[in-house]
């Protein structure tokens, strides 16, 4: 009899603690939030400063992936209509000075956090804050703070 209510009371912990991780994982996939189609429109836009397009970070992850444009002005980054990522939880768009690659510890840079991903696709815009240097920024980041995960990034080219 002991050994059948340790049986269950394993089973019930070990089923517990995996199916709240099955179910973070499977939340954004089951839940996305809907696109957003934020325009430039109206927005104080002024001269674009530099603009890339987001890679694949690191091809031997299928989860973590990302392909779009971005293009950066003075006090705006904006993600463009072909932004993607994979979804997930808690994702920031991250500045980023320097060149960044999969094994990059992002999370060590003197990154500029613009803010939580509003969507998994779709154009969006990020105020960059008042007395940012974009000159010292040259790569965007999608990073996941939730995990510490690189999900994707865009070099930068200055126009």
């Amino acid at each position: 009899m002991k050994n059948i209510i340790i049986g269950i009371l394993l089973g019930v912990i070990v089923g517990g603690v995996g199916g709240f991780a099955l179910g973070i994982f499977a939340f954004p996939y089951l839940f996305p939030p809907a696109p957003v189609n934020e325009s430039l429109a109206g927005l104080m836009t002024g001269e674009q400063v530099a603009s890339g397009r987001f890679i694949h970070a690191n091809p031997s992850d299928p989860v973590h992936y990302g392909r779009g444009g971005v293009s950066v002005y003075a006090a705006w980054l904006h993600l463009e209509a072909d932004f993607e990522v994979g979804p997930g939880p808690k994702y920031h768009v991250y500045l980023v000075p320097g060149e960044v690659n999969a094994d990059t510890a992002v999370e060590q840079t003197m990154f500029v956090d613009l803010g939580r991903l509003k969507a998994f696709s779709g154009s969006q815009n990020y105020p960059v804050p008042a007395g940012v240097d974009l000159a010292g920024y040259q790569t965007v980041v999608i990073w996941c703070e939730q995990f510490g995960v690189l999900i994707s990034l865009a070099t930068l080219q200055s126009r």
